[in-house]
């Protein structure tokens, strides 16, 4: 009964502590609460306990005092009246005896998932599934606790092996991670511990090691109750908007943890921030956006914020992970901070870690042993994810019977490295035998790959001055011996010996050096031509010979070998690269199908990449690319690699207007590529932040480069992730010169339109053309592309093809359009789902947009009800300034033939129509021409190929050509026009007045009878040059009928298109005759056609005619002897303009 009493005073008091409005909140409040299972309390019920004790009385009576205060309880954080709940939640506990049991309970169990979660890591060896034990492998780590000068962080970096190892051993000051909270010398605890130190110095595994001691009694259990870890790089990729009891929760075994009793006592509490380097926003924040309620939701840059700056849970603890290039940046928010450097390794840390690894005896101290006697080996050991990498890569070489290749900053430095690491502790020997021995490996390294030949026997080795008994390189193991018995010695591997013959190449040549290879061609410009021949033996020693003229690189060998790298060279390779370059660019347009030799081409031009990047030097490298302002690189796998090298050369390409990278996929990794592994320094950009960057982010920041200056960027069909989006939409937002962006067959959702919108309308995007063909988008996205429409002036062109926007999302679109601010040119919405529902707002934008000159609406169901007629009378206000108009296969009928017959009376700016693909019918057609013969039409280009149209339109259609002043082009196709259409036509065509330049009759059904009476036209017309019957039976009598006119004088004929027409070589002696006489001819189209040799024969006397004008001739598939593909091979030394097509 004391109990009962006691949960109903506390319960009366939390009530009497309410003002009168929040006692009335608080009754509303019961009403959302459901009483532990007996569902929500009546409303009326309620409103019947008007006083305090009323409500404490219906209350305990409608369910048990206990669960009268836990709803209580409830209600009271429903109100967000916290400090109120908490306080009658601690009586409540009191009151029960049971809240120093709950929270003891919850410490012990949160301990116990804090050692599961951390008591073991994933090890990048191991197989899925398989972890490793972090006690296994944790190493202890030297700590300083305080700063140190730039100058003592060189000399540590600069001093290499032993001399490292005694540096770091001294440091006096070193601490252990349990005393980084002990009292300074005046006796104050740093609420903020700040551990800073480089990229893979093990900042996370000592993070990880607190929270795993801590968890299991060995570490701070006096100090706090709880340790948290907070992940920044997990913080980038979450929610935007959270707690920092969210964060607490994300610790916790499940969602039912007590925070407010863990929140009670902050002074208890630590958290560990691992990774500040890493977060990707501003902590700029001004004190009033600062939060202190740790359950208020925020960005996750104001909660960290709140936390580094002390405004939430002030009493707390911290400990900050970071790399020293963003302390400057942390630094600016931190009070009382204690600084403590992780330096890594001690000699003899390294040599425990080693064992820990590998965990076998034998192969650890055969392993440690070969790094503690490579110097530079040693020396980045002290780095732990060096030694990890070091540890892997030798125990695979072991497994494998190989040895160790280091790494640098480009494959040339890597090797370099390597090589200087074998000569340090050889100062005995002379500067004679040094240079003896590297310039005889060079010399049979250059005859063994002019041979193509890996193996070499003792009388080879001796010949180039290496002798097996003295040789320093021999004895540092560069060759390994395969038998005793035969003595067959090779590089250990053919990328060395691809080094050393590079070498070989630039090294001065000095009377004492040894025997020159017999095989080898010494002369650099004899090797790069060979390279262009023969480029798979040769492409890796053409990169190292790039590496090794760079400047750097040439230094550091007359240093280290004294051997000094012909400077003679340098501008040779310059002209020789830039005449490469020029070669591969122009060897192929973009808008041309890819043939296996544009292919192999392309694959050129990106190892020429290659070689730039291995020189490293931005003013060889922007002179070699000075000329490109195109680049076209297209169905292309781009390993992570070639990625790089293309990056590295966009960014110094300062005339790059133009990148085409249709179908390319990137981030394949060739399994095949025998090339080295990439360096140290290439690795870091490949693979930093991995999980937050693209596959495409080197070549998005490439774009953000100053140098970089393209306008405009086809990336289509490239399999784009939503983090290629957005890098991709990030450098959008930011490039100034970017004009024209094609991202057609992507894959873009609704996120990734609006992240792409989001850059659109960045103030310094300056889009003025945006193709987003078949990229999926919705209605849904259509809202973001029309806020862009109205807050974006400069963007000019939108291709919107094939993409399901319907109605709906057609109507968004409208708003954009029709806004003050849209200065849109073009439009293009092919196949978008669209019916004739559009057709209104489409008339409505049409009419108050006068900018607007063309609209692509083909593939559209608008043939329905009415919506030609609605987008008719936007086709007539006077403010309608349309130029062209597709409507392709948009279900036309005759009915809207009147509509549109109707707008050329009236419309002044109508140029183009284009109708093909409709039902249109004969009398479609004729009330069209109705229109067509207005004064007042300007239509000069009209597209009727309609499947359904015969020989009953061509009299109307005669009669628009003979009246019409404006009509240039007009495309007849796939119809029965019959040869008594075509004359019929003819008649018009014939007429004075007739303007036409281009008619298409394309597989009308035409034969030999109407040739007569084209052949007359071609004789008449002075306007006529362009005409194309293919897919017609002309056969040789038909052509040889048009030869007659095409041999007229007054015939101004340019193409004529003749493919698959039946065509032998009968006609070909007429069509000959034409190519000697024609002086206005310049393009004849034969494909499809079995002219056979005596025909081409016949065509070649013709092409070979002083009087030829042509530039062109297909002629497709033709079987030809030898003889005569000598004359074609001939006519084209001969007339380098003529582009013969034959296959």
């Amino acid at each position: 009964m004391e109990r009962v009493k006691n949960l109903r005073l506390i319960f009366l008091e939390a009530l009497e502590n309410l003002l009168a409005e929040e006692f009335d909140r608080f009754k509303y409040a019961l009403t959302c609460i459901e009483c532990d299972g007996g569902g929500k309390i009546p409303k009326c019920r309620l409103e019947e306990a008007n006083t305090r004790m009323k409500l404490v009385d219906f209350m305990c009576s409608y369910c048990c005092e206990d669960v009268a205060v836990k709803t209580a309880i409830c209600a009271l954080e429903l109100m967000k009246m916290r400090d109120a709940a908490a306080n009658l939640r601690v009586k409540r506990a009191k009151v029960l005896d049971l809240e120093q049991l709950e929270e003891a309970d919850y410490r012990v169990k949160y301990s116990e998932h804090i050692q599961n979660q951390y008591k073991v890591i994933k090890d990048m060896n191991s197989r899925l599934g398989e972890n490793v034990n972090l006690n296994s492998r944790y190493t202890k780590l030297i700590i300083v606790k305080e700063h140190r000068s730039k100058k003592e962080r060189e000399h540590e970096i600069m001093d290499s092996g032993r001399r490292h190892a005694e540096i770091m051993t001294k440091r006096a000051s070193s601490i252990t991670i349990n005393g980084l909270f002990d009292p300074d010398e005046d006796g104050q605890i740093p609420p903020i511990v700040v551990l800073q130190g480089a990229a893979g110095i093990g900042k996370t595994m000592t993070a990880k090691k607190i929270m795993f001691d801590w968890a299991v009694g060995e570490l701070y259990q006096s100090r706090f109750d709880y340790v948290f870890y907070i992940n920044c790089r997990e913080i980038n990729s979450g929610i935007e908007q959270g707690s920092v009891a969210d964060l607490i929760l994300k610790n916790c075994p499940d969602q039912n943890a007590p925070v407010d009793k863990i929140l009670r006592n902050p002074e208890k509490l630590l958290f560990i921030i691992d990774g500040f380097d890493e977060l990707r926003f501003s902590f700029a924040q001004s004190e009033s956006n600062l939060c202190s309620d740790p359950f208020k939701k925020q960005p996750a840059a104001i909660i960290l914020s709140s936390l580094f700056r002390k405004k939430v849970l002030s009493k707390s603890y911290l400990i900050v992970t970071t790399r020293p290039t963003a302390l400057e940046e942390l630094q600016q928010y931190l009070q009382g901070e204690r600084y403590a450097d992780i330096l890594g390794f001690t000699e003899a840390e390294r040599e425990e870690y080693f064992y820990k690894f590998f965990k076998n005896e034998e192969k650890a101290r055969k392993a440690f042993n070969f790094v503690k006697d490579n110097e530079m080996l040693f020396t980045m050991c002290f780095v732990p994810i060096v030694c990890w990498i070091i540890c892997t890569v030798l125990n695979q070489q072991m497994e494998e019977g190989k040895d160790l290749a280091q790494n640098s900053e480009t494959i040339t430095g890597m090797y370099m490295l390597y090589l200087f690491s074998l000569l340090k502790g050889h100062s005995s020997n002379s500067k004679q035998q040094i240079q003896v021995n590297w310039k005889g490996l060079c010399s049979l390294a250059a005859d063994g790959i002019w041979r193509q030949k890996i193996l070499f026997e003792e009388e080879e080795i001796k010949k180039h001055g290496l002798d097996m008994s003295d040789s320093l390189f021999l004895n540092e193991n560069v060759f390994l011996k395969y038998n005793d018995t035969e003595c067959v010695y090779s590089f250990i591997h053919l990328s060395l010996q691809e080094f050393f013959a590079a070498l070989f190449y630039v090294l001065e040549k000095e009377d004492t050096m040894v025997e020159e290879s017999e095989t080898a061609v010494n002369n650099v410009q004899k090797l790069l031509e060979n390279y262009g021949k023969s480029r798979n033996y040769l492409t890796l020693t053409v990169r190292f010979l790039f590496g090794l003229l760079n400047t750097e690189a040439m230094e550091a060998i007359n240093k280290k070998i004294k051997c000094k790298i012909s400077s003679k060279i340098k501008p040779d390779l310059l002209k020789w690269i830039k005449n490469k370059l020029k070669i591969s660019s122009l060897s192929w347009k973009s808008d041309e199908e890819l043939s296996p030799l544009k292919n192999a081409e392309m694959i050129y031009l990106l190892e020429e990449f290659h070689c730039l990047y291995e020189i490293q030097e931005q003013s060889f490298v922007q002179s070699a690319l000075n000329h490109f302002t195109e680049l076209n690189l297209a169905e292309y796998n781009f390993s992570k690699m070639d990625q790089v090298a293309l990056s590295f050369c966009l960014k110094n390409c300062c005339k790059l207007e133009t990148l085409n990278l249709n179908l390319c996929l990137f981030g394949f990794e060739d399994p095949n590529k025998d090339f080295p592994r990439p360096s140290k320094q290439q690795r870091l950009e490949l693979h930093q932040d991995e999980s937050n960057h693209s596959d495409i982010y080197l070549l998005c920041q490439a774009l953000k480069e100053p140098n970089c200056k393209l306008k405009k960027l086809k990336l289509t069909n490239g399999h784009l992730t939503a983090a290629c989006y957005k890098d991709l939409f990030s450098a959008v937002r930011t490039k100034q010169t970017l004009t024209v962006l094609d991202l057609s067959m992507n894959n873009l959702g609704e996120l990734e339109a609006r992240l792409l919108c989001e850059g659109l309308k960045g103030s310094c995007c300056k889009l003025q053309r945006l193709v987003l063909s078949q990229c999926y988008l919705t209605a849904a996205c259509c809202g973001d592309l029309s806020s862009v429409l109205s807050t974006k002036p400069s963007l000019t062109e939108l291709d919107l093809t094939q993409n399901k926007l319907e109605d709906s999302g057609m109507k968004l679109l409208c708003v954009g359009l029709t806004h003050l601010n849209c200065k849109l040119q073009k439009l293009g919405l092919m196949n978008c789902g669209l019916t004739a529902s559009s057709c209104g707002d489409l008339a409505s934008v049409l009419s108050v947009k006068p900018t607007l000159t063309e609209l692509d609406l083909a593939l559209n169901n608008l043939g329905e009800a009415e919506g030609m007629k609605h987008l008719c009378e936007g086709l007539k206000h006077p403010d309608c300034k349309l130029q062209k108009l597709r409507l392709m296969g948009c279900q036309l009928t005759v009915t809207c033939c009147r509509d549109l017959s109707s707008i050329f009376s009236i419309n002044q700016t109508l140029t183009e129509l284009e109708l093909r693909g409709n039902l249109l019918r004969d009398s479609g057609v004729q009330l069209l021409c109705e229109g067509l013969k207005h004064p007042n039409c300007k239509l000069q280009k009209l597209g009727l190929k309609n499947f359904l149209l015969t020989g009953a339109c061509c009299e109307d259609l005669a009669a628009v050509l003979s009246i019409s002043g404006s009509l240039i082009e007009l495309e007849l196709g796939i119809d029965h026009l019959g040869d008594s259409g075509v004359q019929l036509l003819c008649e018009g065509l014939k007429h004075p007045d007739c303007k036409l330049q281009r008619l298409e009759l394309w597989g009308c059904v035409l034969t030999a009878a109407c040739c007569g009476d084209l052949s007359s036209a071609l004789s008449t017309s002075q306007n006529l040059a362009v005409l194309e019957l293919g897919y017609n039976k002309l056969r040789d009598s038909g052509v040889q009928l048009l030869c007659e006119g095409l041999e007229h004088t007054n015939c101004k004929l340019q193409k004529i298109k003749l493919e698959h027409c039946s065509l032998t070589a009968a006609c070909c002696g007429a069509l000959s005759s034409v190519l000697s006489i024609s002086q206005t001819l310049t393009e004849l189209d034969l494909k499809e056609n079995k002219l056979g040799d005596s025909g081409v024969q016949l065509l070649c006397e013709g092409l070979r005619h002083s009087n030829c004008r042509l530039h062109k001739i297909c002629l497709g598939y033709q079987s030809v002897a030898e003889e005569t593909q000598a004359e074609l091979d001939a006519m084209k030394d001969t007339k380098p303009d003529l582009v013969i097509e034959i296959w």
